[in-house]
């Protein structure tokens, strides 16, 4: 299913850490040169470091996804060093808690920018060096359960995740006739760096114990799907989807 990943470009934001850390390692293997964004660049050149251990590329391009002068330019470089984006993995994001009435304007811009407004314009710069191109494409957002369901105290997240849904929906519609399919998958309650301390609290294990099948998700288990939606054969007539991976969570 993979095979046809080998030798294209991907980008991976929020690649430092958590899913975006495991996704660049997965395309690396697959044979994908791997461009990886995000803020903490020590992290990421560790990262290329290993991709380059195992004979894969890899390129260090740090950015803040809420700077969209910023997202133009690493999408730049990425064309002049790797070559035209083929694969956008709309990874990077961030979650501010807080009930609504307490919740401030710098926390909620704080969020948008990053979950929302930045995998926009990433969209639009990867999109646009495809179409230049005239090759085909594979963008893939990184959404969440949040986007169907209200999370306790997260209110902002959960409003740019439905967005990133809808936008994901809006990219499949406009740019589908380009050859460019945009998915979204969203993962449910998945272990990683993200949710720090509290998955070691006893509200933590409350919510584990209401699961289905009473355990986390781990990045590993997201692997067959993005490998199925990067995959320009095997995700042709799939796009404009949102695609839950939450182990029940949500029956």
């Amino acid at each position: 299913m993979s095979s046809d990943i080998a030798g294209k470009v991907a980008w991976v934001t929020g690649a430092s850490s958590g899913l975006g850390h495991r996704f660049a390692q997965v395309l690396a293997d697959a044979g994908a040169k791997v461009a990886l964004s995000a803020r903490r660049v020590d992290r990421l050149e560790a990262l290329a470091g290993e991709i380059t251990a195992a004979r894969g590329r890899a390129l260090v391009v740090p950015l803040d996804m809420a700077d969209v002068k910023a997202i133009g330019a690493a999408a730049a470089r990425i064309e002049a060093e790797l070559g035209p984006i083929d694969i956008l993995v709309n990874n990077a994001g961030l979650s501010r808690q807080s009930r609504l009435e307490t919740f401030t304007e710098e926390d909620y811009d704080a969020v948008l920018d990053v979950d929302l407004k930045g995998p926009f314009f990433a969209a639009q710069a990867a999109a646009r060096q495809m179409i230049a191109h005239r090759r085909q494409g594979r963008i893939v957002n990184i959404a969440s359960v949040a986007a169907f369901r209200a999370l306790g105290h997260q209110a902002a997240y959960s409003v740019a995740k439905a967005g990133l849904v809808s936008l994901t929906r809006c990219q499949a519609r406009e740019w589908g006739r380009h050859g460019i399919n945009a998915n979204a998958i969203c993962p449910g309650y998945i272990r990683t760096e993200m949710g720090g301390d509290f998955w070691e609290t006893e509200g933590a294990a409350k919510l584990i114990a209401s699961l289905p099948r009473r355990r986390l998700g781990e990045p590993r288990d997201l692997d067959g799907l993005l490998l199925l939606l990067c995959s320009f054969e095997a995700s042709r007539f799939i796009n404009g989807a949102a695609m839950v991976a939450d182990d029940g969570s949500m029956v």
